[in-house]
């Protein structure tokens, strides 16, 4: 077994490790840590199955963004541990059965002619010319046959995102929004009214009781 092979088991063993304990940790905050050391394996093993866009994509994308967002959205939020975990064990046999078919699958597909030795040939046949970097035959493909569609993506996207703004943006009724260049004008003036009342006055003549049970 070469060094190559090696790194390979290793990087799987840690990757089924970190989703194992993704599902059975009972912090959240822990759960969401044991993803993103799964997502690193698994862009360890891209990278020596030759898809370093892959790669690079998984990490820039679900580490760099999605988990930070998640991570940070589990520690702000009060989440009650005790609710998440009813009825784990009820729907156990169910999911260790399904994941198990899962696995018995991928190792059917492994088994019948996956090669790490057998490294993608389509570069060249893209390229046309000597062999490159999945990332650049990637970018040749999109910036050549593909470029109508990625620019209506663009568009699309640019578009849904100009909307989201706007909507954020929007005067609504119910909005308590403060604008700081109104509160820098104000005039002590406009806010306070002094007026001007007596430094004493003359206490009320008290009241007889036989007057005050006439009045009643």
């Amino acid at each position: 077994m070469d060094v190559k092979t090696g790194f390979f088991y290793l990087f799987s063993v840690v990757l089924m490790f970190s989703a194992f304990r993704v599902v059975t940790a009972r912090n959240p905050v822990h759960a969401v840590l044991y993803l993103m050391l799964a997502f690193s394996q698994a862009s360890a093993v891209w990278l020596l199955l030759g898809a370093e866009f892959l790669a690079i994509t998984l990490v820039l994308v679900y580490l760099g963004a999605v988990m930070v967002l998640f991570l940070f959205v589990v520690m702000m939020l009060d989440i009650n541990i005790d609710t998440l975990r009813e009825g784990f064990w009820k729907h156990f046999p169910l999911a260790a059965t399904l994941g198990a078919i899962v696995a018995l699958e991928m190792a059917a597909v492994l088994m019948s002619g996956f090669r790490l030795s057998s490294a993608p040939k389509a570069v060249a046949a893209v390229a046309g010319a000597a062999p490159v970097s999945n990332a650049k035959a990637l970018g040749i493909l999109l910036y050549t046959e593909y470029l109508m569609p990625i620019q209506i993506a663009a568009a699309i996207l640019l578009v849904a995102m100009v909307a989201a703004i706007a909507l954020t943006l929007r005067q609504r009724k119910d909005s308590k929004a403060i604008n700081p260049s109104i509160q820098v004008r104000v005039r002590a003036a406009d806010r306070l009214n002094v007026v001007k009342v007596a430094a004493t006055q003359a206490a009320p003549a008290p009241v007889a009781p036989e007057a005050a049970q006439e009045n009643k």
